[in-house]
């Protein structure tokens, strides 16, 4: 009969271990995911935004340190570059309707990552923020590790940019849709490319669940945004003085 103190030892093993880490992700992710099918899809419960309160929860009540956790979780992170790389399959797919868009995509694109900047600094200046945090702020529509360089390389703080970048992609994931019915847009291209500028990989995940156009379009204006604004982003920053 196992006691307290083997549990106590145990626990102290499990802890530490890699697995535990790999394991508690994939285990609050399918949480997340569960619940997202059981309310029938509904935006409010998006498997990412569960999974993140779950895993924030077990880390607060454990006392497992982020360090430790990530050992294991290093894993599914890992994963994020060939995910990403697979995003090509279904935009190969579309090719012929990019090619027909070609232009509009671009002017999108480009006005896109200079709005999404110039809103979100100019209002942090309006209320105030300091120059750093304004900074921080500006490439909060562009995927996580891109954004954390962009951060760094303008004068920002790279661990806060990480979190506008994730909460930015969960409003986006929440409210595009819903948005995208009260105006009326229909075009899954449109919805796509919309959803992959403001929301990144969060939104570009929604869309595939939404459908397979919208996801294609999605990911193609995430990954193009992500160039355009580590290209631009600088220049404009300084071009507006505010760096």
């Amino acid at each position: 009969m196992m006691t307290d103190g083997d549990l106590a030892s145990l626990w102290v093993y499990l802890s530490a271990s890699p697995l535990t880490g790999l394991t508690v992700t994939l285990l609050a992710y399918s949480i997340g995911y569960r619940l997202y099918v059981y309310a029938n899809r509904n935006p409010l419960l998006n498997p990412v935004v569960t999974a993140i309160a779950v895993l924030i929860t077990f880390l607060q009540v454990t006392d497992i340190s982020y360090a430790s956790y990530f050992e294991g979780a290093q894993f599914v992170h890992f994963l994020l570059g060939p995910a990403t790389v697979a995003l090509a399959v279904p935009l190969y797919q579309q090719c012929a309707k990019i090619k027909e868009r070609l232009l509009p995509l671009v002017i999108t694109l480009v006005s896109g990552a200079i709005v999404g900047a110039g809103s979100s600094v100019g209002i942090a200046w309006l209320l105030g923020a300091s120059r750093e945090t304004q900074l921080s702020l500006a490439p909060k529509s562009v995927t996580t590790p891109v954004a954390m360089g962009i951060s760094e390389q303008i004068g920002g703080l790279p661990s806060l940019t990480a979190v506008l970048v994730v909460a930015t992609g969960i409003i986006g994931a929440v409210i595009g849709t819903t948005l995208f019915r009260l105006m009326r847009i229909e075009d899954e291209a449109v919805k796509g490319v919309a959803m992959g500028i403001a929301a990144h990989g969060i939104g570009t995940a929604r869309a595939f669940q939404v459908n397979k156009e919208m996801g294609a379009f999605s990911g193609l204006a995430m990954a193009l945004s992500a160039f355009a604004s580590a290209v631009m982003l600088p220049w404009f920053l300084h071009a507006t003085g505010v760096r």
